[in-house]
């Protein structure tokens, strides 16, 4: 997506569990102005959750990608006045993340900032918020499925109430649960009772008028999916109401075919995400039900939005 970039321009970089994403914009007036956004899937984080460790071709493909981050800056967005990279659960959680940072730093001059939890379900928030017209008098909850981590943020008046990060996510869940293709019944079920179980380990005091916001890969690709829309066309997908209906409904799709038969649906938000999609369904479908929620809005804002309302 590309906009006039007149004015002061930051930019903000994602490192995640198995995307690394960039955005371009600015602020005018308290509102943040998308510019551009790109996306990478090197999938940091496989192996992680068994491993304990990055590992060095994870390493290498993410330091791929920020390089061609960092050459279509000096290409395209000059002057750019700073640059935030943050990095999320994979590297939280791994043994080796000191020296996946230092090697990033030496070879694209990047330092990362490594989110903690609570910093990254605050700054999802913030950056879920930016995208979407909605009431702050209403209390939300505020929901992103990464591929290693679950973040869960509520809040009031525009305010952060409570905030929680859960170590489930599409890309940990595949491995530790959904190991065939297509996964067996037991396996779901057991996937299926862990995500509840963790859900139901921290409670939330959440009123009975809640609405939720949800935001990543999961909940774009299904917004998607639902508006038979086949490119990222965040315009649609901002405020879509998510029904548990239609989450159930492709749910059963993944349950009973192969993934790679499926990604004709959609190949565009499908390829690189076909494999991780369902346990990344089964986390919202187990969201939605703990909190008894029948819709769920979707915004394409995240973690990079939320750096960039941060870096003023």
């Amino acid at each position: 997506m590309d906009r006039d970039t007149a004015g002061s321009l930051n930019a903000a970089i994602d490192i995640g569990t198995n995307t690394v994403l960039l955005l371009v914009g600015k602020l005018e007036d308290v509102q943040l102005n998308p510019v551009h956004e790109e996306q990478r899937v090197p999938r940091l984080g496989k192996g992680v959750d068994a491993d304990k460790n990055i590992n060095p071709e994870a390493t290498q493909r993410v330091i791929e990608a920020l390089l061609e981050y960092k050459a279509r800056l000096a290409a395209d967005y000059p002057t750019v006045e700073k640059v935030t990279v943050t990095a999320t659960s994979a590297v939280r959680d791994a043994a080796n993340r000191e020296e996946f940072m230092a090697e990033v730093k030496k070879q694209t001059g990047f330092d990362i900032r490594l989110l903690s939890g609570r910093e990254e379900a605050e700054w999802t928030a913030a950056g879920a918020l930016s995208m979407l017209e909605i009431t702050s008098e209403t209390e939300t909850l505020i929901l992103d499925i990464g591929g290693g981590s679950t973040e869960i943020a509520q809040l009031f008046e525009g305010d952060i109430k409570d905030a929680h990060s859960f170590d489930m996510g599409s890309v940990r869940y595949t491995e530790r649960f959904l190991k065939d293709n297509p996964p067996t019944e037991a396996q779901i079920i057991d996937c299926q009772a862990e995500i509840a179980r963790l859900f139901g380990s921290r409670p939330f005091e959440a009123a009975e008028t809640i609405q939720a916001v949800g935001v990543a890969g999961t909940l774009t690709t299904l917004a998607a999916l639902a508006q038979g829309i086949t490119e990222y066309q965040p315009e649609k997908l901002n405020g879509f109401a998510l029904s548990l209906e239609k989450v159930q409904q492709v749910i059963e799709w993944f349950k009973e075919e192969p993934y790679e038969e499926l990604i004709p649906l959609n190949p565009r938000m499908l390829e690189k995400r076909a494999d991780i999609f369902l346990a990344g369904m089964l986390i919202l479908e187990g969201f939605m039900q703990h909190f008894k929620l029948q819709h769920i809005k979707v915004s394409t804002g995240g973690i990079r939005h939320g750096a960039l309302l941060k870096s003023e």
